[in-house]
């Protein structure tokens, strides 16, 4: 199949939506944890989660335009703070219904069967079912003028997950953890590890390495 430029222009926009969501391929599905500066917590799911850098250790993540009128960005915003949540894969219908649009006074932890969870002096919840949890800090919010999209910027405060998938080199094993994939916005799987490699250099073998 050939698809052009002028056969996306041409297509039913809600078509083309799941045909480049789908396209961009496997990514984790996170969970976004946010509470107001009136308290009202909320809980959405995204899958534009990309790591921008280890030192600063920084995430970005990408709002759809409008999303300010959103809670997860609003409460971003007020408060400067958020966290990010991987459950497994087994919470994934869970996961996918806080993509729902739940009045401003409605919880998603609530609505969908997920508890809150907090760590002291950071005022954002957590999943408590979560598997790996991660404080974030907003750093910054960079406007896309191409498609009025958001990059919002946020620094690594706290990581929490179990240490047994964690190797001497630094790598977090998450498959070792069920980690809940998506593709596009609605399909859902199980990740699988099929290898380490070595770093690669020009001239060396490509050599496994050890788990």
């Amino acid at each position: 199949m050939h698809i052009k430029i002028n056969d996306l222009l041409s297509m039913n926009e809600r078509y083309r939506a799941t045909l480049i969501n789908s396209l961009a391929g496997y990514k984790t599905a996170v969970l976004i944890g946010t509470q107001s500066k009136t308290g009202q917590t909320n809980l959405c799911i995204f899958n534009s989660l990309i790591h921008l850098g280890a030192n600063p250790a920084l995430f970005g993540l990408i709002f759809r335009p409008k999303s300010e009128e959103r809670d997860t960005l609003r409460s971003i915003l007020e408060t400067g703070y958020y966290t990010l949540n991987y459950v497994s894969s087994d919470l994934y219908k869970q996961a996918h219904q806080t993509s729902a649009r739940y009045d401003n006074n409605q919880s998603e932890f609530a609505e969908v069967g997920l508890n809150e969870e907090y760590l002291p002096e950071f005022e954002a919840p957590f999943v408590q079912q979560a598997v790996v949890k991660i404080a974030m800090k907003l750093e910054e919010k960079i406007e896309l003028k191409i498609n009025g999209t958001s990059l919002v910027i946020g620094s690594i405060q706290d990581i929490i997950f179990d240490e047994r998938t964690l190797s001497k080199d630094g790598f977090i094993d998450l498959t070792q953890l069920n980690t809940l994939g998506c593709i596009g916005l609605d399909a859902y799987f199980n990740s699988t590890l099929l290898s380490r490699l070595n770093y690669a250099k020009p001239g060396e073998r490509t050599t496994e390495i050890d788990l």
